[in-house]
């Protein structure tokens, strides 16, 4: 039989003692993550191969019990409390077991959403998170990740956003949830060449990434992520990575593949094609969907959450928490001669030309037509960048005369309209709004065009009398390193920036709200989709001031051109409409893609179709639910997207033997220092009650772990030289704002939105050293005995049941009480045996001498009466461990079966090899992936403590 390895056991290892932190699969054999526990190895960290190396798991049976002579029972208090914070709760436990005790409170539904991804259920925790814009689907992503990583199952992790708002995801993941990943922009890639050899996995040695999708899709990357395997992965903004031809999905295809739980994050997941939208479930489970182009969403719903603002449930919790954003305004500016000659001239020979017909050489041309008229609609810059560039490209055509010629007489009157009636308008409506010197307000400003962000920057300071610090320009353009810092200075209130100038690079997943409730849209995109992304940057859940959505429509004397801006500004209360019936404007036109809209858009405008029309008036989800004219992917999509989980309970069962998480700290500081942390040799441990602040030096060994803490915090906060934490999560939310007002309280502190004390949450790096330390505090193989209120002798014992994968599928703390004669007692609840014997930090040790051999018989008893309740136990629970993996077996066969029938349907015979190849491939991994979840025979059995009666001197 194989040597039954768990998170908490204690291994020998090149006759050293080693507490395993994590273990699993390698091939044949096992890898465990260990701790040094013996005196040589004490703190030390390694992995080893029971392939390579002799591994010893130690007998529990065969235990010596060692009396704990610590005060107050210190070290034995210590010493339960570590390895149950070691041991990893089961995948499928019920209740919120850390992530209701972060930085946050969690809402009923973001609660429901991790209940969905931590479904008994499913086989393994993935999800589609498809919430509308603003519902906070990071606070989630978040929760779910802290739960993993609770249970094990979170050691390394990856997770994939676009650049621009990679600091922000980790931003939120380490203050927030205490989760540290390190980000791999192009600073964090140059300091990996410079810490690495070329050859070495840089997942290897940085076990938690951020890392942008454009970055980790090159070819320098795919052979690492082809030869490392994941806990966890993430994909943010992950409707951008289903095109099936590019690089993006080949990406993703890959990772998903590579790791257990998968997390997929979008408030646009699909372009309304079945297909499509199969091709991102597949991500998820690729037995999900037999016929990829006809299958029913209410079949797949467990694999996604969707909701939106006005979601009977979401309205119910963040009402007060998100102003209701009322109807943007439209700002009808009347062109000034100059602007009305430009438009008069696109109008009638470019537009809307006579006879004679557009003057565009070659095909595409009534395509760059209304590309010249986007241009001039944002501004006269844009459209001389436009026409230049077309210049240039048609200058060795010799056909291209009339074009060239046409393209001059645009440049000419473009060149006249140095004045800007927008401009103007837009300069009363930031004034009026109270943008100016001396003012905190501030305001984001849109533009699809560079060329319009450049013209803006250059003009407005001069004309709003701001400093050039004020105003900040963003776009795609811009190196990562630069767009985060952008958006990190206008989050900021210490920084001068008030006017934030962008393109359509900060319209997905960017937050701009913490400090603006104001937008312009100084052009209309012609796409529901990308206003409603817009306007999400300031309209999402945490936004207290209403927010003020304008945006700039330029009208002219030319009656077909104002008609077709009249028609435009029709989309801004589209829009509006949806966000208030659906939460999802995308379903109007069922396009689900920016340029399939903005193509729809210019069709409509071109044959003079009226846009209501185009884009139907918006009917709630449950209006046209089941009718035939509605029924399509899409609807059904809306209908099936509220969650029916429960929202878990808020605590798991165990609590722990210490009320807060600094109590722990403090007591293994004091345990691991000898009582003085704070005196000389020790850690400098100081203790702030008033402002919930504690504070200390971190030794060697703890500096290591710090390293795989964000770059940009440990610098700039000097976390190496002094960890300031918060131990109230009152003291953390004061920091969390305090950083972003610049009251941090230190004189010459540098601008940072890092906060100047961390939170201390359950999963917090340094929690996890003083565990580690406390579990050296042991011998080899000892149990603590101390005296307590107990009648009986009493053992509280831990048993572990873990699957081939040696993941953690059942796990039970009890206590057992030893009778004069007979077997030992299980007593369920160990928690409140320990509340019964008083055994908590009040305890007093009295010294009792104790003849420890008169109870040695207890050990090996009560792991045999262990091993017995286990397999007990594990027959109670079939349900919850064995009989998903039956019915995902079923489920598979099920699959094969109707997918080799419908690959017999095939008249293409290279297309029908293919299908089969497909089933063959998926049916195979399916199937070893419930083999592997299925659990071992045996359980880890680890007695932890012995309590003696009060007074019984044996």
């Amino acid at each position: 039989m194989a040597a039954a390895f768990a998170a908490g056991s204690t291994v020998l290892v090149r006759d050293e003692e080693w507490v395993v932190s994590s273990c699993e699969r390698a091939g044949e054999g096992w890898k465990l993550r260990c701790t040094g526990s013996s005196e040589l190895v004490r703190g030390v960290t390694a992995t080893f191969f029971d392939s390579l190396d002799d591994v010893v798991a130690l007998d529990p049976a065969e235990a010596t019990l060692v009396l704990d002579d610590s005060p107050r029972f210190r070290r034995s208090r210590l010493w339960i409390e570590s390895v149950l914070r070691k041991t990893p709760v089961p995948l499928h436990e019920p209740g919120l077991t850390v992530s209701a005790d972060m930085l946050l409170t969690p809402l009923e539904y973001q609660r429901k959403a991790v209940a969905t991804a931590l479904d008994a259920n499913r086989l393994r925790p993935r999800l589609l998170i498809a919430d509308a814009v603003g519902l906070g689907k990071t606070l989630e992503i978040g929760m779910i990740l802290a739960e993993l990583a609770r249970r094990g199952r979170a050691e390394r992790v990856l997770v994939v956003t676009p650049r621009q708002v990679l600091e922000q995801m980790q931003y939120e993941l380490w203050t927030r949830f205490s989760l540290p990943l390190v980000r791999l922009d192009s600073d964090g890639i140059q300091r990996v060449r410079q810490q690495l050899p070329s050859s070495r996995n840089p997942f290897t040695y940085f076990p938690k990434v951020i890392v942008s999708v454009d970055t980790l899709k090159s070819a320098r990357y795919r052979a690492h992520l082809e030869n490392h395997r994941w806990d966890a992965v993430v994909i943010d903004e992950s409707h951008n990575v289903t095109n099936a031809a590019a690089q993006r999905s080949e990406l993703a295809r890959l990772v998903a593949g590579q790791t257990d739980a998968l997390i997929l994050a979008s408030a646009t997941p699909h372009n309304g094609k079945s297909d499509s939208f199969a091709e991102l479930i597949n991500l998820l489970d690729p037995t999900a969907i037999v016929d990829r182009e006809h299958y029913d969403v209410k079949d797949i719903e467990h694999l996604f959450v969707r909701r939106h603002r006005h979601s009977p449930d979401v309205a119910r919790e963040v009402g007060h928490l998100w102003a209701e954003r009322p109807e943007p305004q439209v700002l009808a500016v009347a062109a000034n001669p100059a602007e009305d000659a430009v438009a008069t001239e696109l109008s009638t020979v470019w537009l809307h030309p006579g006879p004679g017909g557009s003057p565009m050489t070659g095909g595409g041309r009534q395509l760059f037509s209304w590309n010249l008229a986007k241009a001039f609609l944002s501004s006269s810059a844009a459209l001389l960048e436009t026409v230049e560039a077309r210049q240039k490209s048609i200058a060795s055509d010799p056909n291209a005369h009339a074009e060239s010629a046409a393209l001059a007489r645009l440049a000419e009157l473009a060149g006249k309209a140095t004045g800007s009636a927008k401009l103007d308008k837009l300069v009363d409506h930031l004034t009026s709004i109270g943008v100016g010197p001396g003012s905190e307000t501030r305001i984001v400003l849109f533009s699809e065009r560079l060329a319009t962000l450049d013209w803006l920057r250059a003009r407005l300071p001069r004309l709003l009398g701001l400093p050039d610090e004020a105003f900040a320009v963003l776009h795609g353009k811009l190196p990562d390193k630069k767009q985060m810092e952008v958006v990190e200075a206008f989050q900021l209130a210490t920084t001068p920036v008030r006017v934030l100038i962008t393109g359509d690079v900060a319209s997905e997943g960017v937050n701009l709200h913490k400090r603006c409730h104001n937008l312009v849209h100084v052009d209309i995109p012609w796409s529901l989709i990308r206003i409603e992304q817009r306007n999400g940057r300031i309209d999402r859940f945490g936004q207290k001031e209403v927010p003020t959505i304008v945006a700039l429509a330029l009208t002219t004397s030319d009656e077909k051109f104002s008609g077709d801006v009249r028609v435009i500004t029709r989309l801004l209360k589209k829009e509006h409409a949806a966000h208030q019936a659906l939460g999802d404007a995308a379903s109007l036109l069922h396009l689900h893609d920016v340029e399939l809209e903005e193509g729809a858009i210019r069709r409509a405008l071109q044959n003079g179709t009226p846009l209501d029309e185009v884009i139907p008036e918006p009917l709630a989800a449950d209006e046209f639910a089941g009718d035939e004219e509605f029924e399509d992917f899409d609807t059904s999509f809306l209908s099936h997207g509220e969650t029916t989980a429960e929202a878990p309970p808020t605590r798991a069962k165990h609590d722990g033997l210490f009320d807060h998480e600094v109590d722990f700290l403090r007591e293994a500081l004091h345990e691991a220092f000898d009582g003085n942390p704070g005196g000389h040799g020790g850690v400098g441990w100081a203790e702030h009650p008033d402002e919930g602040l504690v504070s200390l030096v971190p030794p060697k060994d703890l500096l290591a772990r710090l390293g795989a803490l964000p770059q940009s915090y440990l610098a700039q906060r000097k976390i190496k030289e002094k960890l300031l934490l918060a131990v109230t999560p009152e003291a953390g939310e004061d920091h969390l704002r305090r950083a972003t007002e610049g009251r941090v309280g230190e004189k010459g502190d540098k601008e940072t939105q890092w906060p100047l004390a961390h939170f201390l949450s359950p999963l917090h790096p340094v929690l996890d050293w003083a565990v580690d330390r406390a579990l050296t505090r042991l011998g080899r193989n000892q149990i603590p005995v101390a005296t307590a209120a107990v009648d009986r002798p009493t053992a509280i014992v831990l048993g572990t049941l873990t699957n081939q994968r040696g993941q953690v599928v059942l796990r039970s703390v009890v206590g057992m009480q030893f009778p004069s004669s007979g077997d030992p007692i299980v007593l369920d609840d160990a928690e409140e045996v320990l509340r019964l014997a008083g055994f908590r930090s009040d305890a007093v040790n009295p010294q009792t001498p104790l003849d420890l051999r008169t109870y040695a018989d207890y050990v090996p008893a009560a792991v045999e009466r262990m091993r017995s309740h286990m397999a007990w136990l594990k027959q109670q629970r079939a349900a919850l461990v064995t009989e998903p993996l039956r019915t995902a077996a079923r489920g598979i066969a099920q699959w094969r079966k109707d997918s080799e029938a419908l690959a017999e349907t095939l008249d293409n015979p290279r297309r029908a090899a293919r299908a089969r190849q497909r089933i063959a491939d998926h049916g195979t991994q399916a199937q070893k992936l419930v083999e592997s979840l299925s659990a071992r025979k045996e359980p880890m059995v680890r007695v932890l403590l012995l309590l003696v009666p009060n007074g019984d001197s044996r």
